[in-house]
């Protein structure tokens, strides 16, 4: 789907379904230097349980096009005026990393609109090493490995993937790799300096899942931990020996968790509670 963000075209995949009235919205919000392409699994389910799904490109990624963003909060301020742009009164904010972030601060800036957030590999503070930080700024491969080494835990570095013939590791590294120059630098740097995550936590009325793994290496466990203790209603679900990529590495627990907190029916729709909140 093409929209027009900010005078600027924006791409979100909507899980390879027309939206249809009535049914509730589920934005995906990708992580540093990724696209929608990193919610494939995800939005597909989602989009065909009942909901309509919007997998954004942020500003510079993937499809979409205008200038980097280069803070969590205008990335959040962007969330919310896609948010104006389709006419949606409330939505469920589903983020990963990066996205977590902007998940969370748009949470917090519209809370009256953010019914549901979901916050996935989170963390109170996300300060990145500076040698991965100097090598995305100098567009080296090295910053895109040193993701891949961080970010998977061990059984998915050794495959292991859940669907056949997926090569986890390599499927994050040509995402990467297909990233405009700087990209990867910008949103690193962003989630460097972001340092407002538990002030904003306070401030988020939805109900919020955290899902972490306990081998996460990028965001740790006991600092998503941390981030959950500070929000009003947040539970977590701890996915053991599970790295930062959990919706490739962990697919199945991923959805498993999405669809008890989103409560999505056996029958495929949206549960009577869900649907009457």
């Amino acid at each position: 789907m093409k929209l027009l963000i900010a005078e600027h075209s924006a791409y979100a995949a909507t899980g390879g379904r027309t939206h249809e009235a009535g049914r509730p919205l589920a934005v995906f919000i990708h992580g540093a230097g990724m696209d929608h392409q990193a919610w494939a699994l995800q939005t597909r389910w989602l989009a065909f349980h009942g909901w309509n799904v919007l997998a954004v490109d942020l500003p510079g990624h993937g499809h979409s096009e205008g200038p980097l963003l280069d803070s969590i909060g205008a990335m959040a301020d962007w969330i919310l005026a896609l948010l104006a742009t389709v006419g949606a009164h409330e939505a469920t904010l589903i983020g990963h990393s990066m996205g977590s972030l902007v998940a969370l601060e748009a949470a917090a800036r519209g809370a009256a609109r953010i019914q549901h957030l979901v916050l996935i590999g989170s963390a109170a503070r996300m300060q990145v090493h500076p040698d991965l930080l100097a090598a995305a700024a100098a567009n080296q491969q090295a910053a895109i490995d040193m993701v891949n080494l961080w970010g998977y835990g061990y059984a998915a570095g050794l495959g292991g993937s859940a669907a056949p013939g997926v090569w986890m590791v390599g499927a994050t590294e040509r995402i990467l790799q297909r990233a405009r120059p700087g990209v990867l630098y910008n949103d690193l740097a962003a989630c460097n300096s972001y340092a407002s995550a538990l002030q904003s936590a306070a401030g988020v009325s939805a109900a919020t899942l955290l899902i972490s793994g306990e081998r996460d290496q990028m965001t740790p466990l006991k600092s998503a931990a941390a981030l959950a203790a500070a929000l009003p209603r947040a539970s977590l679900v701890k996915v053991a020996g599970a790295g930062h990529m959990l919706m490739s590495e962990r697919p199945d627990d991923v959805l498993a968790a999405l669809g008890t907190e989103l409560r999505v029916g056996a029958r495929g729709e949206p549960a009577r509670a869900a649907a009457s909140t």
